[in-house]
């Protein structure tokens, strides 16, 4: 049994490692904005979905969209280049993390100027953290050429935590913006890296802010019959 992360989140990677579990890795290619736009009534706060929807939705996008590859070709680990192991089980995991202030849903700043301006309205302010989570069991198959690998089985759900933001001057921002974090994730912060002294709290569980909740990760792999223990690497 192999755990494969459908992200290139250096972070959610690193967050498995540290829990004794080195991913496979096989990046999605989804189109996030289509994605959010096919929702039934819109996007949050302006239709019938929740930030909870929203992230879910993406989560089980990228997560499909892996599968869906896995299910006809061998495919190839990412983070080394090796082919994947077609006689082992395969678990899947996708995530997607937006931040929700004041009722908008924040994903990635992708400029400064959008970074800095999020930054100084979260400071001294509390916002959720919302992290979708989908999950997929693969099993190799005995059938056709063309049939590498079956499903076995689905499950998904949404996790959030409240993020206190400390005091930051605007020299900070600047510095902080300028290092290039902050463009790279959802909502313009991180805990785990250089964002970390700027974050007084959180109320949840941390993880999840990193960008992969591992207790709710684990319920949700239990639901497909996995044993967490037998993902840590010294198990194999």
């Amino acid at each position: 049994m192999r755990l494969l992360l459908a992200s290139k989140s250096p972070a959610r990677r690193q967050t498995l490692i540290n829990a004794g579990i080195t991913p496979l890795i096989v990046v999605s290619k989804v189109d996030e904005d289509a994605v959010l736009a096919n929702l039934p009534g819109g996007r949050a706060f302006s239709g019938g979905t929740t930030p909870a929807d929203e992230v879910l939705a993406l989560a089980t996008a990228k997560c499909r969209a892996v599968a869906e590859d896995l299910l006809t070709t061998g495919g190839v680990d990412q983070s080394t280049g090796d082919p994947l192991p077609a006689t082992e089980d395969l678990v899947l995991i996708g995530c997607d993390s937006m931040l929700e202030l004041d009722g908008r849903m924040l994903g990635k700043p992708h400029t400064p100027e959008v970074a800095v301006e999020r930054i100084k309205e979260m400071r001294e302010r509390d916002a959720v953290l919302w992290t979708g989570h989908y999950a997929m069991r693969l099993t190799p198959t005995q059938g056709p050429e063309d049939a590498v690998r079956t499903i076995q089985g689905e499950a998904g759900a949404s996790a959030s935590t409240l993020v206190h933001f400390g005091t930051m001057s605007d020299e900070e921002i600047d510095a902080y913006v300028a290092s290039g974090e902050p463009l790279k994730v959802a909502g313009s912060f991180t805990i785990d890296s250089l964002g970390g002294p700027f974050i007084s709290g959180v109320t949840g569980d941390h993880h999840s802010v990193v960008g992969i909740s591992l207790p709710l990760t684990r319920s949700l792999f239990a639901e497909l019959g996995v044993f967490w223990p037998d993902l840590w690497d010294h198990r194999r």
